[in-house]
């Protein structure tokens, strides 16, 4: 698994262009639904080495989350060769994430 802090932040452009499969997770530092979702992230993560992993710093006047419509914390958007594959908005066990993550394959 590679995770990948956002500084700069990836442009949609990028990520539309990016091979392979890719889950972003899309949440604020200060947000406790994002914070206790960190487990399970890594947990599912962690059965996924072949996923990069980018998290994404979001609020307002953030464009890469309005650009996918992301208005829950966190949002977690799988990319498949750069198109949308599937997505879990606040996640609450590990079966909804190894549901995301079996859809690439």
């Amino acid at each position: 698994m590679e995770t990948q802090a956002t500084s700069p932040e990836p442009t949609r452009e990028e990520l539309d262009a990016q091979a392979g499969t890719t889950l972003l997770e899309f949440g604020a530092a200060w947000c406790g639904f994002c914070r206790a979702a960190q487990p399970l992230i890594a947990s599912a993560l962690a059965h996924h080495p072949e996923v990069r992993h980018i998290k994404v710093e979001d609020g307002p006047g953030r464009r890469l989350g309005r650009s996918y419509r992301v208005k829950l914390w966190p949002t977690l958007v799988l990319l498949v060769d750069g198109q949308e594959a599937g997505r879990v908005l606040r996640p609450a066990s590990p079966a909804e994430l190894e549901a995301l993550l079996a859809v690439q394959r």
